[in-house]
């Protein structure tokens, strides 16, 4: 996808203040400093359309970002920050979880994981939530640019074994720093939104339905 367009539109703490597009939304979840604000900014090749902080826990809201007029972004506050007030935590939680398991208009979850570190307890129990409420997730592992490529394998496997990742789920190997991946990701997410289809319908036609047939 060309970005020709990005914008923040609004932190949304609930359902009222969510925008009324109706575009396909892609929600971005991950612990506190995993790069989510990072990816964001490299997807759109923009510096600082979404905010980076050194301050983990610092979102604590729904960050919308629209693109071009085609998709949302939605970066979720960041989980497993100890400095939060458990109360704080689990207020977030719980609309965290509204929001997963009820906008209609949310089409994929990209679940952000430092390649540098086995998967903790938070990203392992996000995953299962996910994996539970059957919604379509894409892993993604950032700072690959902080590893040696030949060990990039040996981390993706222990990323995989760690979250006992189903094998369909995709996996795309990151760097905001790089590029690494970009064009990759942009892929996943433009299957799980449709898009391009009218166009390609438009020039191939939609395809014929099968006659059923009596054994």
């Amino acid at each position: 996808m060309k970005v020709n367009q990005a914008e923040f539109v609004i932190s949304a703490v609930g359902p009222s203040q969510y925008p009324q597009d109706a575009l396909p939304e892609i929600a971005l979840a991950g612990r506190s400093n995993v790069g989510k604000s990072s990816l964001i900014n490299r997807m759109i090749q923009r510096k600082n359309l979404a905010r980076t902080s050194s301050k983990p826990g610092k979102t604590q809201r729904l960050n919308y970002y629209r693109i071009n007029q085609d998709l949302f972004f939605v970066d979720l506050p960041g989980y497993g920050y100890a400095q939060v007030s458990k109360s704080e935590r689990e207020k977030w939680g719980k609309f965290i979880e509204a929001y997963l398991s009820q906008r209609e208009f949310l089409k994929l979850i990209l679940l952000i994981i430092d390649l540098r570190h086995p998967p903790s307890k938070d990203d392992q129990a996000m995953y299962a939530w996910l994996k539970h409420h059957d919604l379509p997730v894409c892993i993604v592992t950032t700072k690959a640019d902080k590893i040696p490529k030949g060990k990039w394998q040996k981390h993706i496997k222990i990323v995989r074994e760690t979250l006992e990742a189903d094998k369909a789920d995709p996996l795309v190997l990151f760097s905001s720093e790089t590029e690494l991946g970009k064009d990759e990701l942009w892929g996943v997410i433009e299957r799980a939104i449709g898009y391009g289809r009218a166009e390609e319908e438009a020039l191939t036609g939609p395809e014929e339905p099968q006659a059923e047939t009596e054994e």
